[in-house]
């Protein structure tokens, strides 16, 4: 098949076939497959090393990830599962390259810089004062999703999605916020990290950026100082909120936006693209993201979780999770660590 004309047919192929299809699909011809991917790599703008062994490896896994994609799409389900942004990743390479976040040290090694550790919602008398959904993105409390790349930083991206939501409901002002700067100054890597020391050093340094001024770019750079410097949003302190509690974690998450810890090994969550995920999970956790929301669809209840892979995984770049399960852990072990920033509202003070 000449080469222009197999262009067009996998441009038109990938954008009229829905991945999510619930109607049972026994056997692709390999035709179809590559149709497939060959549209895929044009929409998620793809390229492999020519003369290399490389794109002809890829399209075995996405071929292979496509079979469990059908599988479980033919299956009765609360959500479905797509050829997403991570299709022509194994489960082991997707999990290498994009979940970077560790559980919180021992509160007892946390030192002098730590906060509170009493979660107050003394407006919330039990969960009838709660409302019965929330969603942080209608409040205007919410920026865009982003991508983290290869750099081992969603702790940071969750941890700055949750200040710039409090910046906003306490100022008024949604500021998008420098991952950066945490990554830059703080980290001063892309390794592995947590979640309290982004709000750490956003106190100790007397605020952050914005991500206009200090944009992100994936690795590491050597901190720029004179940036570091703009302090355009502050905090006053961080929080952990009551540990495998999704009562207090509704009650948090009904104030602002909270930061937790996930574990998203799962192929499932790699493929994941609409609806109320619900697939076994561990609470090993390994990746962190930002709760945003929660409301319940049917009898299911569930969490609205804004992640960092870009607007090419999920809904949109977010998530929703089932909430209120039987393990006081939560779903996927996001109960298991919340912590929030503190951003009080200050009165001015008059200049005499």
């Amino acid at each position: 098949m000449p080469p222009l004309l197999l262009f067009i047919l996998s441009i038109l192929f990938l954008f009229t076939y829905s991945y999510s299809s619930s109607e049972p699909i026994p056997f692709r011809s390999e035709l179809e497959v590559n149709l497939l991917f060959e549209g895929w790599l044009v929409k998620h703008n793809k390229t492999y090393k020519q003369n290399s062994f490389e794109k002809a490896k890829r399209y075995d896994i996405f071929k292979d990830n496509l079979r469990y994609i059908d599988e479980h799409n033919r299956g009765n389900h609360t959500f479905t599962l797509s050829l997403n942004v991570f299709a022509d990743l194994t489960v082991e390479e997707y999990r290498d390259t994009y979940l970077g976040s560790l559980p919180p040290l021992p509160k007892e090694t946390v030192g002098s810089e730590s906060d509170s550790y009493n979660d107050d919602f003394g407006e919330f008398i039990n969960d009838d004062d709660l409302p019965n959904s929330t969603d942080w993105r209608d409040s205007g409390a919410v920026t865009t999703v982003k991508h983290q790349g290869a750099c081992f930083c969603c702790w940071a991206f969750a941890a700055i999605a949750a200040v710039e939501g409090i910046n906003q409901i306490v100022t008024g002002n949604l500021v998008s916020l420098s991952v950066q700067q945490i990554v830059d100054c703080q980290a001063k890597s892309c390794s592995k990290g947590y979640v309290d020391e982004a709000y750490k050093y956003i106190r100790r340094n007397g605020g952050i950026d914005t991500e206009i001024d200090y944009p992100y770019n994936g690795t590491y750079d050597k901190c720029d100082k004179e940036k570091a410097d703009n302090k355009v949003v502050t905090i006053d302190a961080y929080q952990s909120l009551t540990e495998s509690n999704e009562k207090r974690l509704k009650m948090g998450v009904a104030k602002q936006p909270v930061a937790v810890l996930i574990e998203a090994y799962e192929r499932a969550f790699q493929l994941y693209e609409e609806g109320i995920f619900t697939a076994h999970c561990g609470t090993k956790v390994d990746h962190a993201v930002t709760i945003i929301g929660y409301g319940t669809e049917g009898d299911q209840d569930y969490w609205i979780i804004k992640n960092c892979w870009g607007d090419f995984w999920g809904e949109a770049g977010f998530m929703r999770i089932e909430r209120n399960t039987e393990s006081i852990k939560g779903k996927c072990g996001l109960a298991q660590w919340p912590q929030i920033p503190v951003k009080r509202k200050h009165k001015a003070t008059s200049l005499e």
